[in-house]
């Protein structure tokens, strides 16, 4: 009989080829020694934007004296823009080759509330390539630049989500509840695009109107030491932390993060236009992070369509996150998810601490016309998102991932994985997995597990369904 008011411990024990799965440690890939930006912009002139017209007074619109500083140190070969101290109000700025954008201590920048200040470029939203309102700091196209300085961006993002959960209402009563994101226009933060050797620095970062830092087809970024709060004036939707997005050789650490959605998360494009870019997002390390509120403090997804592979964190902490360690997508994204190995992971009340979701909020990820609607009018991001996906292409795989010395206490359930018929969550490996919580959760459409000094407390038994060779001695 079951027990359900009085913790009872289950203790999985699993062998393969008759040998018992060991601790590895720390993953040391060869590709590892490669992530990172392996250059910085040189300490060349200071150009201070005070000189160029900027006031920091929160009160005058910076952006052109802002921009004017920043292009005269592009055109001289590189230089460090700096600020007086003092609260700047900009719109978008656009970081060139070799520059360092400097925000030091007692400098503020503060982000204009009117969406014209952001001008429109061809980029990528959650997944979907097409025309958007440009970041607060974008680096686009460059070479050998940085956002350093223990500064503060604030983005004075809540009249966007305003916006947002208004039109959201009136969306979802429309039967159009997949597509809101996508027309309800909110600038992120800072964005790193087709770019190469960055670092973004030691930054403090606020409530931008959307994702915070979206780091997208570039390769050889680091991110040290930054801090982001989305958590002030409300709940901010979509304001996840770091996405790193069909990028490469990437390395985040020393970094803490508090949001409304995904602490660190990799994407690689959705569904039809995910898999006609497919590029994949791989070779990144991530180390030494906390997570506070957010949905997801290690999240893969759940824009899987060109593949998210050779990915390492460690000495990770997650405090009170929705979710841990996450992998969700749909039968229409496609990639595969693979070769992914956490190790040294801790997470305190954390609801759910393993989470694997192979129909992530149907809502959101299934795209359908309603009646009444001209298809030949629609604009042309709709019709992106409605293009069919078949279910040869559209069925993700998730596979290899390896979890090592992680733990959980105070979780809600401490495990649920649910795949799909079609694809069943193949081959993870635990290894000194202990997770305390009111329930032990779920193994649905597994297979080839190993699973050793694996140890759950929970006040009932896991529920395992359709599974194969996920053995529970």
């Amino acid at each position: 009989m079951k027990i359900y008011f009085i913790r009872i411990v289950l203790v999985l024990l699993m062998t393969c080829l008759s040998t018992n799965i060991q601790s590895k440690g720390i993953p040391d890939f060869f590709w590892m020694k490669q992530v990172g930006a392996v250059s910085y912009p040189a300490q060349q002139t200071v150009y201070n934007v005070t000189d160029y017209g900027a006031k920091g007074d929160a009160i005058c619109m910076n952006t052109r004296a802002i921009q004017k500083a920043i292009d005269e140190a592009e055109q001289a070969g590189g230089g460090m823009v700096v600020f007086s101290p003092g609260i700047y109000l900009t719109g978008s700025l656009f970081v060139g080759n070799n520059v360092n954008l400097h925000i030091s201590k007692g400098v503020t920048l503060v982000a204009s509330q009117d969406i014209v200040d952001y001008k429109k470029i061809d980029t990528r939203i959650a997944g979907i390539e097409m025309e958007w309102p440009s970041a607060l700091i974008n680096i686009i196209g460059k070479k050998n630049a940085a956002i350093s300085g223990d500064g503060v961006i604030d983005g004075r993002g809540k009249i966007f989500w305003d916006k947002y959960w208004n039109m959201r209402k009136d969306y979802e009563m429309k039967g159009l509840r997949w597509i809101v994101d996508y027309d309800c226009e909110r600038p992120r933060g800072i964005l790193i695009a087709e770019s190469e050797n960055v670092t973004v620095r030691d930054i403090v970062l606020y409530q931008p109107g959307f994702w915070s830092l979206h780091v997208l087809y570039s390769k050889h970024i680091t991110i040290d030491g930054i801090i982001i709060s989305n958590n002030i004036e409300g709940h901010g939707p979509s304001t996840d932390g770091i996405d790193i997005d069909s990028s490469e050789y990437v390395l985040v650490q020393n970094s803490n993060i508090n949001c409304n959605d995904d602490n660190f998360c990799l994407k690689a494009g959705r569904d039809s236009d995910g898999l006609r870019v497919n590029r994949p997002c791989q070779y990144v390390v991530i180390r030494d992070c906390i997570a506070g509120s957010g949905g997801g403090m290690f999240t893969c997804g759940s824009e899987t369509s060109g593949g998210i592979r050779n990915i390492v964190a460690y000495r990770m902490k997650g405090i009170g996150t929705k979710c841990g360690l996450r992998f969700k997508s749909t039968c229409q994204r496609g990639g595969v998810i693979e070769n992914i190995y956490l190790y040294d992971i801790e997470m305190v009340e954390v609801a759910r601490p393993i989470v694997v979701d192979l129909n992530w909020n149907p809502a959101y990820s299934t795209s359908k016309l309603p009646e009444g609607y001209d298809i030949k009018k629609l604009p042309a991001h709709w019709l992106k998102m409605l293009e069919p996906v078949s279910l040869a292409q559209g069925t993700p795989v998730f596979r290899n991932i390896s979890l090592d010395k992680v733990t959980a206490s105070n979780a809600q359930s401490c495990i649920n994985v649910v795949g799909i018929a079609g694809s069943r969550i193949e081959n993870f490996v635990f290894h000194s997995v202990c997770l305390k919580g009111d329930k032990a959760g779920k193994i649905v459409w597994a297979k080839d597990w190993r699973l050793n000094d694996v140890r759950i407390e929970a006040s009932n038994d896991l529920i395992l369904e359709c599974n194969e060779n996920v053995v529970i001695p």
